[in-house]
C-alpha cells in the first residue's frame, strides 16, 4: 500500500463531469434521495459488477461507482490503477433501510466476493481491488462488525483464511470521488462487459446481535 507521502498529489477539482442521473434507476446519481435514505460505501473488487449487483437489490434507490479510502484528491481511473493513490474501487449504495435492513445489505456484500484475498479479487490484483466497508452511521458500523464476526467462522470452516476487509467510517476513509462517466452503470451500457463477482459460495449467517 502506498503511503500518504508517496501518493500522487491529485488536484483540487475533478477533471471530468459525471452524469446527473442513474442510467437504470433514473435517480439522482449522487442525491438528493428520498427522506430516510441511508448511504453506505462498499468495495468488493471491480466496481462494474459490484454496482450491478447492488442496483438490483430491493430497496436500493441509487448507486454510483468511485474511488475511496486513499490519499489522492480527485484521482483518475488510470491513477487509481497505478496503485499510487491508495484508493479502492467503491460502490456508493443509497437504500431504504425499511425495505433493505443494514444487516441484510451487509450479508449480501460479504457473499458477493471473497473478503479474504487482501489486495485482489480473482485475477484482478492491486490495492484498488481490496475489500472495504465505509459506513456513514453507527448502525451501519455495528452491522458491519456483527456480520463480519458471524461470517468469519463460516469462511474458516470452508477452508478460507482470515477476513482482510477494512471497516471504517467515511470520516476516517475520506471522500468518495465519483468515477468517470463511462464507469457509471457500465454493465448496463455494455451488457456483455467483463467484470464477474467472486463469490465464495459460503452463506453469511444472521448475526446473533441482529
Amino acid at each position: 500500500m502506498v503511503t500518504r507521502e508517496q501518493a500522487l498529489p491529485g488536484r483540487p477539482h475533478p477533471l471530468y463531469p459525471v452524469p446527473d442521473r442513474h442510467a437504470v434507476l433514473d435517480a439522482a446519481l449522487l442525491g438528493p434521495w428520498p427522506g430516510g435514505t441511508a448511504v453506505i460505501h462498499l468495495a468488493l473488487g471491480c466496481f462494474w459488477g459490484a454496482e450491478k449487483e447492488m442496483w438490483q437489490l430491493p430497496g436500493v434507490v441509487g448507486t454510483a461507482v468511485g474511488y475511496q479510502g486513499g490519499f489522492t484528491p480527485h484521482p483518475t481511473y488510470e491513477e487509481v490503477c497505478s496503485g499510487r493513490t491508495g484508493h479502492t474501487e467503491t460502490v456508493l449504495v443509497a437504500y431504504d433501510p425499511e425495505v433493505l435492513p443494514h444487516v441484510e445489505l451487509l450479508r449480501r456484500f460479504w457473499t458477493l466476493h471473497d473478503p479474504t484475498q487482501g489486495y485482489r479479487q480473482g485475477n484482478d490484483v492491486g490495492t484498488q481491488y481490496r475489500s472495504a466497508v465505509f459506513t456513514t452511521t453507527d448502525e451501519q458500523t455495528e452491522a458491519a462488525h456483527a456480520t463480519a464476526q458471524a461470517y468469519a467462522p463460516e469462511l474458516s470452516a470452508h477452508g478460507y483464511g482470515d477476513l482482510t476487509t477494512e471497516i471504517r467510517t467515511v470520516h476516517d476513509a475520506g471522500p468518495f470521488y465519483p468515477a468517470e462517466h463511462y464507469h457509471q452503470q457500465y454493465l448496463h451500457k455494455v451488457p456483455h462487459g467483463y467484470c464477474p463477482v467472486h463469490s465464495t459460495g459460503v452463506a453469511c449467517p444472521m448475526p446473533s446481535t441482529a
